[in-house]
């Protein structure tokens, strides 16, 4: 198969995956049935490569491209690792997570075909990781799998974590054959990367942006990562007095909806006079959610970022204080809870220098792009040397049906990250 074509051909065959009828796009909850099938699809793809697929007891699937010829005594130690994730955001894109995944194997097609012509002598072996529940769609904390894996997250904390069924993580992962006991930061695993390099669409318009286009309109098809904005997600949970839709006159009430929607625009209110802040809530459940019943509690969830971490946290305190007094003004009462907190992200220098250069060899002029949207390589640079490429998403839409990445630039993008790893190996 031809480089221009493997990365779309992969893409084609689990475009029917996961298609979300009601919503458009794609929803593909981890553990959750097509989740399940695009494990599967890895799997089998990288098992006909010859690749030695584990998966470790943080469900973290391993896919290794060993070293030729006698084995040393720790042959994997120090690996180049590259890899994203499967799992969508309800209704997402097409590209989020699995254009990473199959950028990799069609990657890795292009770097065996140049081993065997005698163009390509590595000396350090190479996976590709497949994270799970990178989106936190079903047990609300993003990155979880890599969060395990580094230490980020309590175990216990982890574990305890409910999907919206009731079921708790520890119970999906008992179903899925690990043990929730051996769950957490995997000192092996970690000492294994030696440097980990994330393919992704780009979830914006940067590349589309008037800094980089052409006369024509057109952007470079690729960037490289210089940077990921500090984020984090927060519960909030107003309580007031369930109640009788017909039989509650207006001035007897203490409607936490009510409440609640105000709040909603205090948040973009704050966020909106806060110089490149975003402040987002996606998320609203009423409680007991019928019809003609006086909600008794609103939950919803608010995600706020910003590149200066301190204004970050100050924005979330001003709303939690706004939100006190609007609660107070309604008659209900307001807690806030913590679930995801990630301080502004730097990527290695040295890396990303390396990842530059690699890339002008099929992108001249690529650019370097900050982002806001969180990814498992922010998780990993705790611990590794990391870096990043974005693929041009004409469309500068995200977690959306409409996200997009042309053909062109998906090889684009798989061309660029093969010249990268062959520099890295």
């Amino acid at each position: 198969m031809s480089q221009n074509s493997t990365v779309n051909s992969l893409m084609a065959a689990i475009a029917d995956t996961g298609r979300d009828r009601r919503r458009g796009g794609y929803t593909r909850p981890v553990y959750s049935t097509p989740e399940l099938e695009l494990r599967e699809w890895f799997t089998t793809e990288a098992s006909r490569r010859g690749l030695a697929v584990e998966r470790d007891h943080n469900g973290i699937i391993w896919a290794w491209w060993d070293l030729p010829g006698p084995s040393s005594a720790e042959p994997r130690r120090g690996a180049l690792v590259t890899g994203s994730h499967l799992d969508s955001v309800p209704g997402g894109g097409a590209f989020d997570g699995p254009l990473g995944v199959a950028a990799a194997l069609a990657a890795h097609d292009i770097l065996a075909a140049r081993e065997a012509a005698g163009d390509l002598q590595r000396n350090r072996a190479m996976a590709i990781a497949v994270f799970p529940e990178e989106e936190g769609s079903a047990f609300g904390v993003a990155c979880l799998g890599s969060r395990l894996l580094t230490g980020a997250i309590e175990p216990t904390r982890a574990l305890n974590l409910r999907d919206a069924s009731g079921t708790t993580f520890a119970d999906a992962s008992k179903a899925q054959g690990l043990d929730p006991a051996a769950m957490g930061r995997d000192e092996e695993a970690l000492a294994r990367i030696g440097d980990f390099v994330e393919l992704h669409v780009e979830q914006g318009l940067g590349l589309n942006g008037e800094d980089h286009t052409d006369a024509a309109g057109r952007g470079p098809a690729v960037a490289v990562a210089s940077s990921i904005l500090g984020h984090g997600r927060w519960r909030f949970s107003v309580s007031g007095q369930g109640n009788h839709a017909g039989t509650t006159l207006m001035t007897d009430r203490a409607d936490p909806m009510v409440a609640a929607a105000q709040m909603v625009l205090a948040v973009r209110k704050t966020a909106a006079g806060q110089s490149d802040a975003r402040a987002t809530v996606g998320r609203l459940e009423p409680i007991p959610g019928g019809t003609n019943v006086i909600a008794s509690r609103i939950d919803f969830w608010m995600d706020v970022r910003h590149p200066d971490d301190a204004i970050t946290g100050s924005l979330v305190e001003r709303i939690h204080g706004q939100a006190q007094k609007i609660a107070a003004f309604e008659g209900c009462s307001v807690t806030m809870t913590e679930e995801s907190s990630s301080g502004t992200v730097h990527f290695d220098a040295t890396l990303t220098r390396t990842l530059q250069n690699s890339v002008q060899r099929s992108t001249p002029g690529a650019p370097a792009l900050s982002t806001g949207a969180g990814h498992d390589a922010g998780i990993l640079a705790a611990e590794v040397p990391t870096g990043m490429l974005f693929v041009r998403n004409p469309s500068g839409i995200s977690h959306s049906p409409e996200e997009y990445v042309e053909d062109e630039d998906a090889s684009a993008g798989t061309a660029a990250l093969a010249d990268t790893l062959e520099d890295l190996l």
